[in-house]
């Protein structure tokens, strides 16, 4: 497993690096670096390949130098938020709720026309057509602390009364592979990455319940980060959504846009009161 983390972790190197050779000989080269880090929710290579553009774009629109950063998995990306090495960060709404403490990450923006909904999935074929089946079976989640994906599932299996196995896998492209694969029973994640990862996996699933919505996750600045750096990043990826250029750098995250967000926003989130640990357990 630390063999497998390690190299994530070099192949994300590489591909911020290879981001940044996209400034190469441009006057952003000559800027201060803002690192931007993804909650990864899918592999770092199929964050890159639809984050990368859209942060490139971003960059030429503010003339700020802009960074991809994620990590080989969800707790490791919950250690970085805690230790504030991202400048900027698109984290999940629990994240926020947690991270806005400390080290003080604010809220900027978030996506546009989007409600937060968890998803249980099971295989296509599956002869399971009541939440209640799963009783005492293996089912996949991303991650403890992953917000829709993993802890509002599970709250519906807790609230329901229904015992299963929970099982985490890191992503939630391991939860849809392993279900479809049918090393799993069921597993937890959200509409958009279902319908983000490859036809292959997604045809071979189906959604067999979804939970209450939340407000999505938040994009939030490091207390560092200047207000005339936020408010130029904030402008260009608002912008996105105003001209074919941008809403084509939109559409692989299913994104409408990016809209302005306010930090009260995610106080139903702290009503929930979740006491989920972050970052590796014991």
């Amino acid at each position: 497993m630390d063999t497998l983390r390690n190299a994530l972790t070099h192949q994300t190197r590489w591909l911020s690096i290879l981001f940044l050779l996209f400034f190469s000989g441009s006057p952003l080269a000559e800027q201060p670096e803002i690192t931007v880090g993804i909650v990864p929710q899918q592999s770092a290579t199929e964050l890159a390949r639809v984050w990368i553009p859209l942060l490139q774009e971003a960059a030429s629109r503010s003339g700020v130098r802009l960074a991809f950063r994620t990590a080989p998995d969800i707790p490791v990306f919950e250690e970085r938020l805690k230790r504030g090495e991202y400048d900027l960060a698109y984290m999940n709404p629990y994240h926020y709720a947690v991270f806005s403490r400390a080290p003080g990450y604010k809220v900027f923006a978030k996506e546009k026309d989007r409600r937060l909904v968890g998803i249980i999935v099971v295989a296509k074929n599956a002869a399971i057509s009541d939440i209640k089946q799963l009783s005492g079976k293996a089912v996949a989640f991303p991650a403890p602390a992953a917000f829709a994906a993993s802890i509002l599932p599970r709250a519906e299996f807790s609230r329901q009364g229904i015992p299963i196995e929970a099982r985490y896998v890191n992503s939630h492209d391991s939860v849809y592979r392993g279900v479809a694969q049918g090393v799993f029973a069921a597993g937890g994640g959200i509409k958009r990455t279902l319908e983000a990862i490859d036809p292959d996996v997604s045809s071979k699933l189906r959604v067999l319940t979804t939970t209450p919505s939340y407000t999505p996750h938040a994009f939030a600045a490091h207390p560092r980060i200047t207000p005339d750096i936020l408010s130029r990043v904030f402008s260009a990826l608002n912008s996105l959504d105003n001209d074919d250029a941008g809403r084509k750098l939109l559409a692989p995250l299913s994104f409408k846009g990016i809209e302005a967000a306010s930090d009260h926003e995610w106080d139903e989130i702290r009503r929930l009161k979740i006491a989920q640990g972050i970052g590796r357990q014991p």
